[in-house]
């Protein structure tokens, strides 16, 4: 099985791994050395910004 595609740009990942502090480890170790729980919180993230750029996109 290959390595899946990432959704999200490496630009989007690096400024939320900024937001969320975890980025010296990802700078250090890369990104497999995230944790799960570092890695659900970095999804959760990316919804939030997504939902708030669709409710501002919905605006009159």
């Amino acid at each position: 099985m290959g390595r899946r595609r990432s959704v999200m740009s490496e630009q989007f990942k690096a400024e939320i791994a900024k937001d969320l502090g975890i980025y010296d480890t990802v700078q250090k170790e890369g990104w497999g050395s995230i944790s799960t729980k570092d890695a659900g919180n970095m999804v959760k993230r990316a919804i939030q910004i997504a939902e708030q750029a669709a409710a501002r996109s919905q605006r009159p």
